[in-house]
């Protein structure tokens, strides 16, 4: 999220979890995932963790200490081909073993592994920095995560409409323009689990939506295709919530007593009164805080030059004070001599 919501730093407010994340669920997706650490050179903890979360479906995630973005990314394997849902916010592998932690996972495939490919949800670099450790590895295609890229390679004809399939043999996966929170986003759905995974469309935690047209849209996209489907969970980019509803520091490295990251499918089916009732600005509906972050930086930047404008103009009524109580001009132009 590191593109679109550095200058949040300051918004910081207490909110209501996501309905999804009132109790954690029964089963393995109840993770407790590393906190971080208040010192990230006091004993740091690993840089990325594992979860596996039933036959050939794991979590990763991404070490507070190693960015404070701590993405999640999830694996998906069929019996032709493996597919790694975003790379993270890292492009070195001897800082985040991502690459080779991913092949270690992939079953053989003869005198070598599964193919692997590597698609985004979207083209923030905390989504996609991990592209560079998997670029000249055998047998990986990673996917390009341009609105162009990602047309052509799902076989979009319509977008953002319709509804393109994966399949990696024995699994399919349908892939949901799901736009909003940024021009390139997709979620993914896995017939075989029924997990939903949805990047940054929907998370525990803030929602930044960069075009709300766009937003509302997916919304009902997305509601209208999981109305009739199971959803066992939906799987988010990132956990911003501690367990009682409140949003972490911007940029923080500690998360402790964090959220769990399973929401659920009523999340998703209320998420269209949820964006119909966003102002377009920053605002509450329910249990979902929605930012535009553009507006507010725009809205940001303004006040920060409103407040030099101030500054300046304070400074120049002090320096015409003093000038004037010295006998001074107050425009610091000196008086031309008397004519004679």
């Amino acid at each position: 999220m590191r593109h679109s919501r550095w200058f949040l730093a300051g918004v910081t407010v207490l909110v209501t979890a996501p309905a999804a994340s009132a109790q954690a669920p029964a089963d393995s997706l109840a993770v407790h995932w590393n906190a971080g650490a208040a010192d990230c050179k006091v004993n740091p903890p690993a840089p990325l963790e594992t979860h596996a979360i039933g036959a050939g479906t794991y979590i990763l995630r991404e070490s507070l200490c190693a960015t404070y973005e701590a993405p999640f990314m999830y694996l998906l394997i069929g019996s032709d081909t493996a597919m790694l849902i975003d790379d993270g916010d890292v492009a070195d592998s001897a800082q985040v073993p991502l690459v080779r932690t991913v092949l270690s996972l992939l079953p053989a495939a003869g005198s070598s592994r599964l193919p692997l490919l590597v698609v985004h949800t979207h083209r923030h670099l905390d989504h996609r920095a991990g592209d560079a450790q998997f670029v000249s590895v055998p047998n990986v295609e990673v996917v390009g995560y341009d609105t162009a890229s990602v047309r052509r390679f799902y076989h979009f004809t319509d977008w953002p409409n319709g509804v393109a399939q994966i399949d990696l043999g024995g699994r399919t996966v349908d892939v949901i323009p799901t736009p909003g929170h940024n021009e390139t986003h997709v979620s993914f759905y896995d017939r075989n689990t029924t997990l939903f995974f949805s990047g940054d469309f929907l998370l525990p935690g803030r929602l930044l939506i960069d075009n709300t047209d766009a937003e509302r849209a997916s919304a009902k996209r997305v509601a209208a295709f999981v109305r009739d489907r199971p959803v066992r969970a939906v799987l988010g980019g990132h956990i911003e919530l501690d367990t009682a509803g409140a949003t972490y520091s911007w940029g923080s490295h500690y998360h402790p007593g964090e959220h769990v990251l399973a929401m659920t499918k009523a999340d998703l089916l209320a998420l269209p009164v949820a964006t119909a009732a966003f102002n377009g600005f920053y605002g509450r509906s329910g249990p979902f805080l929605m930012i535009n972050s553009i507006r507010v930086l725009i809205a940001e930047a303004i006040a920060l030059f409103a407040v030099l404008v101030a500054l300046i103009a304070a400074v120049i009524v002090v320096v015409r004070r003093r000038r004037a109580a010295r006998g001074l001009p107050v425009t610091g132009v000196q008086p031309p001599p008397p004519t004679v």
